[in-house]
């Protein structure tokens, strides 16, 4: 059975919900940031980065969590959450995969930091300004790309979707202003999905 080591409220929802989409058997296994668990030797003998989520698959042993999605989509999800390798579909996958880590999460990562994660000498508060400004300049592109589509790829949710939405979740509880109504309908229609429902009562539980 796949091991997920995560806690709430971090990207570690990402993997519960893609494994609640697919209906495929997990173990959550909590990590406590509160109590430093993530810390403490036995986790990083896990991921020395000391951050959720990780996962562990048989032999497999993953951090990183849009790696995460990819390669349980790629196994488990019988081509319903990824497309082919190789295709114009995957490309765009891929294409916004990466820009939900490398440019949406960016500005809320940045805010994150610099309130709580960072050791506290070394936030700059000055900083999260601009972070809300370069989070809103990718919110815009990301609407653009969206369009009228219900999901990023069009009719079908996909991992892509998983990595986009709960970005946009986590920046909701940040209370960064969402005003596109195209972004806003796609949201509610995600986090509509049973398995998200499903992904958060699990976290709960943990």
């Amino acid at each position: 059975m796949i091991s997920v080591y995560s806690f709430p409220n971090t990207r570690g929802l990402r993997i519960t919900w893609v494994l609640e989409e697919m209906e495929v058997p997990y173990k959550f296994v909590s990590v406590d940031l509160a109590s430093a668990s993530h810390k403490q030797p036995e986790f990083l003998a896990i991921n020395p980065g000391g951050k959720v989520p990780a996962i562990r698959d048989g032999d497999v042993l993953m951090t990183e969590s849009g790696a995460i999605v990819t390669f349980l989509a790629d196994k488990y999800s019988q081509g319903k959450l990824i497309p082919e390798p190789g295709t114009d579909l995957r490309a765009r996958y891929e294409q916004w995969s990466y820009f939900a880590l490398c440019e949406l999460e960016q500005g809320l990562w940045s805010m994150g930091k610099h309130k709580f994660a960072l050791p506290k000498e070394q936030r700059v508060p000055e900083l999260l300004p601009t972070a809300a400004w370069e989070f809103q300049q990718a919110l815009a592109l990301f609407s653009e790309g969206l369009g009228d589509r219900s999901y990023i790829l069009g009719e079908s949710f996909s991992g892509a979707d998983i990595l986009l939405v709960q970005t946009l979740h986590w920046a909701l509880a940040f209370k960064q202003p969402i005003e596109q109504e195209n972004v806003m309908a796609y949201y509610q229609r995600a986090v509509g999905r049973p398995a998200f429902i499903r992904a958060c009562e699990r976290e709960t539980q943990a």
